[in-house]
């Protein structure tokens, strides 16, 4: 890796948050520590003032919560369409784009309204962004993996209900988040539902004890979004005692070929970094076609941060610009 990698400084936003806040004791802290801590993370994130570090929702969509009923259980999912009279916006069998938020331990959808709506808006199509179980001491990361999975085969099979085209479908996820999507591009190829891409943005692909041997992880390991330490916690409760973490590991799922064309982005200040590199190898080796980007200076999570982390919007158009190549029909309204 070069000295100009090893000597990059996040965004002044980024620094500053970091300044003012507190890191929590992420390995001392208890179940219900943990609980509290979510709820208050996620009224803050969810708040408009917010809005200001999460960035502004395109006004030429429309954002609401909506309920999946799935068999023993529902899941609130947050739609955003283009707005009634935007070009594109009326017409039947919209482009599907399923989203699923980062956090793991904490998240939620709001926190990824300015992506998903100008999506929405630009594609046009119908985001449904997933809001799923969080990690805790009795709640491992497959219940994510099947809520992100079982609203894309939900959604998929009521599609004229949602104003969906089935055909075009793609899936898009964020740290967490870009886990589940990528193990459900490789669900959907097993079960033949048809995907015409796949976006991985800051993607956690490596939960087996060699996800902590990357030099991301070593160089990266208390940066200021997300540190080494929290990736312990979040292997604890994500892989539990018993279970064979490379189901829950995309990067070393046996067959990852014949999966829908992915774009893996990487910001360069991640402990995962290594993780989205070595995966979008793996995908290029095994004849998947797929997309590599790094975001030089950007934080782990940046996508979710336009506020503070600049990179965000390119790395945005870029989103568009690959859905739009990747899902045929689709036509980028200005």
């Amino acid at each position: 890796m070069s000295e100009v990698m090893d000597t990059e400084r996040p965004p002044l936003g980024i620094r500053l948050m970091s300044a003012l806040g507190k890191e929590p004791d992420w390995l001392a802290m208890t179940a219900e520590e943990l609980v509290l801590l979510r709820d208050t993370v996620n009224r803050k994130r969810a708040s408009r003032l917010a809005r200001l570090i999460l960035g502004f929702p395109d006004r030429a969509a429309t954002i609401e919560w909506q309920e999946v009923a799935l068999p023993g259980r529902r899941i609130k999912v947050r739609v955003s369409r283009p707005s009634t009279g935007r070009e594109g916006a009326d017409r039947a069998g919209l482009p599907l784009v399923l989203h699923v938020h980062g956090g793991g331990f904490v998240g939620t959808a709001v926190q990824s309204d300015w992506v998903n709506s100008h999506l929405a808006a630009r594609l046009p199509a119908v985001v449904v962004s997933v809001e799923h179980r969080l990690l805790d001491a009795e709640t491992p990361l497959s219940a994510a993996v099947d809520d992100g999975w079982d609203v894309l085969q939900h959604v998929v099979r009521h599609a004229a209900q949602w104003g969906v085209d089935p055909a075009r479908t793609a899936v898009f996820g964020e740290s967490t988040g870009a886990m589940v999507t990528a193990l459900a591009a490789i669900r959907a190829r097993d079960s033949g539902l048809p995907l015409r891409a796949q976006v991985l943005a800051n993607a956690p692909a490596d939960l087996t004890s060699t996800g902590f041997e990357h030099a991301s992880m070593k160089r990266h390991a208390d940066s200021p979004m997300l540190t080494m330490t929290q990736m312990r916690l979040f292997q604890r409760f994500a892989v539990p005692p018993g279970t064979d973490p490379r189901a829950l590991s995309p990067l070393y799922a046996d067959d990852l070929g014949g999966l829908a064309p992915a774009l893996v982005l990487v910001p360069t200040i991640d402990p995962v970094a290594d993780h989205g590199r070595c995966y979008a190898e793996r995908l290029r080796a095994a004849g998947t076609p797929v997309r590599l980007t790094e975001y030089p200076g950007a934080t782990h999570a940046f996508l979710s941060m336009p506020g503070v982390v600049p990179q965000a919007k390119a790395a945005r158009a870029e989103i568009v610009e690959f859905l739009r190549d990747t899902m045929s029909n689709v036509r980028v309204v200005p």
